[in-house]
């Protein structure tokens, strides 16, 4: 799968990403608002489970270069959530990024997302795409109300893969439903 955005190019996974891959999921200050950076071991599993969910549901995370460098950015996509105990919104499907250092504060995530959004609603018939994090993420919350996502306290919830008690636990859903996308865009 390849899309194009303005600055950006949305592709599949490739092994010679797995270097770049595992140095962005180790930076601490990238994974602040997860319970812990990801060992070499775990992010080359996270992008293996990112190229399963690709063959079986035609989509999910995916990488994004930059064009005019073909510099490795990080992730933006839409997945299918899979954790041990359902998701409030379950059966659902998110829109999720996590990006280099580098490339923060550019606008990047949100010009991808729009792209999968974009995706979502008109390739795959979706009628809302979420997205969720860690209630104090201030810049995700951002690119979440950028891309039109609406949020409603009584959505929120307590991660079922955080530890429990622990200060990620509790998390927001923004939605956006194809109707709200429609009007926001012109479809």
């Amino acid at each position: 799968m390849i899309m194009e955005t303005e600055r950006l190019i949305l592709r599949s996974f490739r092994e010679t990403d797995r270097d770049v891959f595992a140095s962005i999921n180790a930076d601490p200050e990238v994974m602040r608002y997860f319970p812990a950076p990801l060992s070499r071991e775990l992010s080359d599993a996270l992008m293996d489970k990112a190229l399963a969910k690709e063959k079986s549901d035609g989509f999910c995370f995916a990488p994004i270069e930059e064009k005019a460098t073909g510099d490795f950015l990080g992730f933006v996509g839409l997945s299918r959530p899979s954790y041990a105990k359902p998701l409030p919104c379950d059966p659902c499907v998110e829109v999720g990024w996590r990006l280099a250092r580098s490339a923060w504060g550019k606008g990047y995530a949100t010009e991808a997302a729009r792209a999968w959004l974009r995706f979502g609603f008109v390739t795959l018939d979706l009628e809302e795409i979420v997205s969720f994090t860690t209630v104090i993420n201030a810049p995700s919350r951002r690119v979440m109300k950028r891309l039109g996502m609406t949020y409603d306290p009584a959505d929120d919830f307590l991660h079922p893969a955080v530890e429990q008690g622990h200060p990620l636990e509790p998390h927001v859903l923004y939605r956006l439903g194809r109707k709200d996308w429609v009007a926001q865009t012109g479809g």
